[in-house]
């Protein structure tokens, strides 16, 4: 008869926690906090009990566990443009925040697609993530945040934000972000400045528009040119070669994002003028190339490592206490001076800090 060479093997099925433990020389418990990717095992432990696992052949029953627990220590994370600097920095507030936490996130990119953000909202349903951060895609059912609390799924909206308040957000204040832009503009002489970029109709778009009508009002300036367009390089390049060919021509230009303005930067090169010499250039979001361009970019600081950091420390509140008062966590931008603006930075006036301000409140 044959021999059967398993026979002698143990069934890695079998291979039980305490067996993991006794092998590492750590306790059951210790074993456990490292299966659950918990943040309170050193790292030498850590590694001592993934040694373990491995040369036990023990295999993680992640979807047995979470079923066994009410929670999953995951989080869905949706954007709608991974390709953009700003969202890379935000996801790393997101995941630094979570980590401490022992969380972990799945990323999404809606590319501003409902139907994209339909199907991911409902695949981490079925993963049972104990919540979500999202940046609405643009046309988003404001119906949408209500199916997520008939799901009992905890939604903090970041950026953009949907339906009618109360509800759960964190973000930058948009609105004011502009108005520091023309308000800069304007002490510097500018009478003649143009907005690019934006072309959705959602609360983070709509935020910036008023700030730049309001801000034109408020200083009595009667010319106004608010061009629509997506907020890439290329329309920010298409656009402000647009706008220099008009009579007259804007003397400033303050733009959606830093993408739309690094764009209108070289399109105002490619024309053979000289970006803070012949139009000023303001962009928002202060990027990390921001600084780095030639010349670097005066922009609005609207801290996006911050935001995701805050996002995430929202969810985290809101899934220990699903039924607490609804939050909105804003901070507030903050203008850097530099050479694209035409004016040498001005510390005294814009000073740099660690932290930028922070205001929460609960909406009415």
């Amino acid at each position: 008869m044959a021999h059967d060479d398993t026979s002698s093997q143990r069934d890695n099925s079998s291979v039980t926690l305490q067996d993991i433990a006794a092998h590492a020389g750590v306790s059951r418990s210790t074993v456990s906090l490292v299966l659950r990717e918990s943040p309170l095992v050193a790292e030498h432990t850590r590694d001592k009990v993934r040694q373990s696992i491995k040369a036990l052949g023990y295999v993680y029953n992640r979807g047995a566990a979470a079923l066994r627990s009410s929670r999953t220590s995951t989080l869905g994370v949706v954007v709608y443009d991974i390709a953009n600097p700003f969202f890379g920095a935000m996801v790393a507030g997101i995941d630094a925040a979570l980590n401490r936490e022992g969380y972990v996130s799945f990323l999404a990119n809606s590319e501003d697609s409902c139907e994209r953000q339909r199907r991911f909202l409902e695949r981490m349903r079925e993963h049972r993530v104990d919540g979500i951060l999202l940046c609405p895609a643009e046309a988003t059912d404001p119906g949408l945040i209500d199916t997520l609390a008939d799901w009992r799924m905890p939604c903090i909206q970041v950026l953009r934000h949907v339906g009618h308040p109360p509800f759960d957000y964190a973000g930058t204040d948009f609105h004011l972000g502009v108005c520091q832009a023309m308000n800069h503009l304007v002490a510097l002489g500018h009478e003649r400045i143009a907005f690019l970029g934006g072309h959705a109709e959602h609360s983070a778009t709509r935020e910036r528009w008023h700030g730049y009508r309001e801000s034109l009002s408020r200083h009595g300036l009667t010319y106004q040119r608010l061009l629509r367009a997506t907020v890439t390089r290329r329309d920010g390049f298409d656009l402000i070669q647009r706008l220099m060919s008009e009579t007259p021509p804007p003397s400033a230009v303050v733009c959606h994002n830093d993408l739309v303005a690094f764009g209108a930067i070289l399109g105002l090169k490619r024309l053979g003028l000289e970006p803070g010499v012949d139009c000023a250039v303001i962009g928002t979001d202060d990027v990390e190339e921001a600084e780095l361009g030639d010349p670097a970019l005066t922009s609005v600081a609207t801290h996006p490592y911050a935001i995701g950091e805050e996002a995430a420390r929202l969810a985290l509140r809101r899934i220990a206490n699903p039924d607490g008062a609804r939050e909105q966590v804003v901070l507030s931008p903050r203008l850097r001076v530099r050479q694209s603006c035409g004016a040498q930075p001005r510390q005294a006036a814009f000073p740099e800090t660690p932290t930028p301000d922070r205001q929460q409140y609960t909406p009415a």
